[in-house]
């Protein structure tokens, strides 16, 4: 009896929401099982949490795919859990213990998000932070349409500063024993992409996608390249359509 396909549970990062995915999810086709998870962007441990719930809610086994932020969470919702065959990071945090989002894109020169941000307090404590809408064509998304451009910057989701600067807790990352793929491209303007290949390499990535000119939106921007990674991710655990 073949073994069952890995469903697919795609965790979107800060400034984007699960709609980012669409056009990653088509090219993947109907016959794949698929989840686009609403990341909350709180804080690291309680967005894991609500991943983890995702994927303990699916019968079998799971491939998790982050994009941004989105990689700190599924580093920390996939340890331990026994369901979880294969990480992909697409333009994603591949954090070590105790490594924040910010921590890591500033470990190499080249991050312009800073000066996009704007940032106000929230009633639950804290502050929240998004790109402003003039600034967010050029920083997040600069291989789309003006158009679409405009599109993504209102439908924006803020990520509390919080959860950019939380640590990830687990003892023990899951990327050294799981194997992971990573996409990113040489045009991402939030991670450097020097940081995107060292995050590769400590993983010892088993699948590394290098995208000329991609921008840090790349689900949206680059959607054939991120599916092939993550189709390659499902045939190097040994199941699913080819």
């Amino acid at each position: 009896m073949p073994d069952q396909e890995p469903t697919l549970v795609l965790v979107h990062g800060a400034f984007a929401e699960s709609a980012s995915w669409n056009g990653v999810i088509e090219r993947l086709g109907p016959d794949r099982a698929v989840v686009a998870a609403a990341n909350p962007l709180r804080g690291v441990a309680g967005d894991a949490a609500y991943v983890r719930d995702v994927v303990r809610g699916i019968a079998g086994p799971v491939i998790l795919v982050g994009h941004s932020y989105g990689g700190m969470v599924i580093t920390e919702a996939a340890a331990g859990e026994s369901s979880v065959r294969a990480l992909v990071y697409v333009n994603a945090f591949c954090p070590d213990t105790g490594e924040s989002a910010l921590a890591l894109s500033g470990q190499f020169p080249g991050s312009t998000l800073a000066d996009t941000l704007v940032s106000y307090p929230v009633a639950t404590g804290g502050k929240e932070t998004a790109i402003r809408q003039d600034a967010f064509h050029a920083q997040f998304a600069a291989d789309v349409s003006d158009d679409l451009a405009i599109l993504m910057a209102r439908t924006q989701r803020p990520v509390t500063e919080q959860a950019l600067g939380d640590g990830l807790a687990a003892t023990t990352p899951p990327w050294r024993s799981l194997p992971t793929w990573f996409v990113f491209g040489d045009a991402d303007r939030n991670i450097p992409v020097a940081a995107h290949r060292f995050m590769a390499e400590r993983a010892g990535a088993r699948g590394v996608r290098e995208v000329a000119g991609a921008s840090h939106a790349m689900a949206v921007s680059r959607p054939d390249e991120v599916a092939q990674s993550v189709v390659e991710a499902v045939r190097g655990v040994g199941s699913g359509p080819s």
